[in-house]
């Protein structure tokens, strides 16, 4: 009888929280959104996306951009001196290789003279409140869709 009832009251505590399943299922969804894991991108075109990374320092400001047209791709590095309010640039084209979420980037050129060592950046795709983004693997580096950028910002 003991034992019946310690069932029949776990079965019972069981019911009530059934309901807190549907907001833990909820917090779970979100963290794998911002994770990026678990979304299926396959169908979302990149192509002639502009993607932003701005990153301030005490003396200066970094902007970066990756412009993917189909296969290929430009990356620019913008450096802006906060003291002297000089800004120098680093163009960089190649292509990229995309597969699933995850997009590879390789930059051979340097201002369209090829360089000895490439930049190479292995990016995840990710989307968030219909904002897209691209990961950095590495450095985990957010670069932001720049169309969803202007739209937020507006």
């Amino acid at each position: 009888m003991k034992k019946l009832f310690i069932l029949t009251l776990f079965f019972a505590g069981f019911a009530f929280k059934a309901q807190n399943y549907g907001a833990i299922n909820e917090i779970l969804n979100r963290l794998e959104e911002r994770l990026g894991v678990n979304q299926h991108l396959e169908n979302v075109s990149v192509d002639n996306k502009k993607f932003v990374l701005i990153k301030d320092f005490p003396d200066h400001t970094e902007r970066s951009f990756i412009i993917i047209k189909g296969k290929d791709a430009t990356y620019v590095e913008m450096f802006d001196d906060k003291s002297t309010g000089q800004s120098t640039s680093n163009v960089f084209s190649g292509d990229i290789i995309r597969k699933k979420n995850i997009i590879s980037l390789r930059a051979d050129k340097l201002e369209n003279k090829k360089i000895p060592i490439p930049v190479a950046k292995t990016l995840l795709l990710t989307k968030q409140k219909d904002i897209l983004y691209l990961i950095d693997i590495n450095s985990r580096d957010r670069w932001i869709d720049e169309e969803s950028y202007s739209k937020k910002s507006k």
